[in-house]
C-alpha cells in the first residue's frame, strides 16, 4: 500500500468513527442547539484538536502503550468514565433551568469567554475517552506503512483535525438553525434529561468495560 493510499484509508476510517454517535456527538449537538452557531463551531474545533492529539500520540506509539499496560489503561478508563458521568449529571441537573440569560459583562467579553470555555469542554470530552485513543492506535497499526515517509507523519495530524472538526462543524451548522432550536425550546426538560442520561450511560459503559 502506497503512503498516499494509506493516508486516504486512515482518514476514511477516522471519518466513519467520528460519524458514529458517541459522547462527542452528544456534546456538540447540545451546544449547537442551546448556545450559538459560533459556540457549536468552537466545540467542533475542540473535537478536531483532540483528534489531532490522538493522531500524534498514535504516531509516537503512545496509544499502543496504553493498550499494553493494563494499570495505565484502567486508570485512564476510570478517569474518562467518571468525567463523562459527571458531565451527564450536569446536563441532567440543568434540565429545568432556563437558558442562560445575558450577564452584565460586555457582549464581546461574554462571547470570547463562552467560545473559550466551549472549546475546552469539547477538547476535554474528546480526550476523556480512552477508547478513542485505542481506535486510533488500531487504525494506525493496521494502515500506516511500516516505513512511512516523513511527510506522512507531518500531514496526518492537521488532516485528522480537518476531518474531525469538519464533521462536527457540519453537525453544529445543521443543529444551530432556527427549526432545531425551536424544537429544543419546546422540549428542553426531557431533551436535556435524554442527553444527560446518554452521556452518563456512555461513561458507565466505559467504566464497566474490560
Amino acid at each position: 500500500m502506497s503512503a498516499t493510499t494509506a493516508l486516504m484509508a486512515i482518514l476514511g476510517a477516522l471519518l466513519l468513527g467520528a460519524i458514529s454517535p458517541g459522547p462527542s456527538f452528544v456534546l456538540v449537538s447540545r451546544i449547537a442547539v442551546t448556545r450559538s452557531r459560533l459556540c457549536g463551531l468552537a466545540a467542533a474545533l475542540g473535537m478536531g484538536v483532540g483528534g489531532a492529539a490522538f493522531a500524534t500520540l498514535a504516531l509516537l506509539g503512545l496509544t499502543a502503550l496504553l493498550a499494553q499496560v493494563e494499570a495505565l489503561s484502567l486508570l485512564v478508563r476510570v478517569a474518562g468514565g467518571l468525567y463523562l458521568v459527571w458531565l451527564g449529571w450536569r446536563i441532567w441537573r440543568g434540565a429545568d433551568v432556563p437558558l442562560a440569560q445575558e450577564g452584565s459583562a460586555p457582549a464581546g467579553e461574554r462571547a470570547q469567554a463562552g467560545l473559550g470555555r466551549t472549546f475546552l469542554l469539547a477538547l476535554a470530552t474528546q480526550l476523556s475517552n480512552p477508547k478513542t485513543a485505542l481506535v486510533y492506535a488500531g487504525i494506525f497499526a493496521a494502515l500506516l506503512p511500516a516505513e512511512a515517509p516523513f511527510w506522512l507523519a507531518v500531514v496526518l495530524p492537521p488532516l485528522v483535525l480537518a476531518v474531525e472538526a469538519g464533521w462536527y462543524g457540519l453537525v453544529a451548522l445543521a443543529l444551530s438553525t432556527a427549526a432545531p432550536r425551536a424544537a429544543y425550546l419546546r422540549g428542553k426538560g426531557w431533551l436535556d434529561r435524554l442527553a444527560g442520561a446518554a452521556m452518563a450511560a456512555l461513561g458507565l459503559r466505559l467504566l464497566l468495560s474490560r
